[in-house]
């Protein structure tokens, strides 16, 4: 079953510190003030920021249901087609892209997700 914008924005919303800014086109989520995230309603797909390996792999496995975004600062973000993917493998991915960007002390309060 694919993810649901109402899965999405739970998982979101389920982790500290979460922000969220909407622009014209997408929304996009930080932690912090550092960006791990975007969401296009237009396109229903979303952004994540990634290790560079996780990208490529992804990638790789699924291309019908991710693309590479781009690469910044040693990171690989990824869209991700919302009808294509499972709930608990969203939540998962997000989990790591919220944990790619918040500091150690926020992280360690969150159970691991991809566990």
């Amino acid at each position: 079953m694919a993810t649901t914008n109402k899965q999405l924005f739970k998982t979101l919303y389920g982790l500290p510190e979460v922000q969220r800014s909407s622009g014209q086109q997408y929304d996009s989520f930080r932690v912090r003030g550092k960006l791990f995230g975007y969401y296009w309603p237009r396109t229903q797909t979303v952004g994540l920021k990634q290790t560079l390996s996780e990208q490529l792999a992804l990638v790789a496995e699924r291309p019908d249901v991710f693309e590479v975004q781009f690469t910044a600062g040693g990171f690989g973000w990824v869209v991700v087609y919302l009808e294509g993917i499972e709930a608990d493998e969203m939540r998962e991915l997000v989990f790591e892209a919220w944990r790619l960007s918040a500091p150690e002390e926020l992280v360690a309060q969150v159970p691991d997700l991809a566990r």
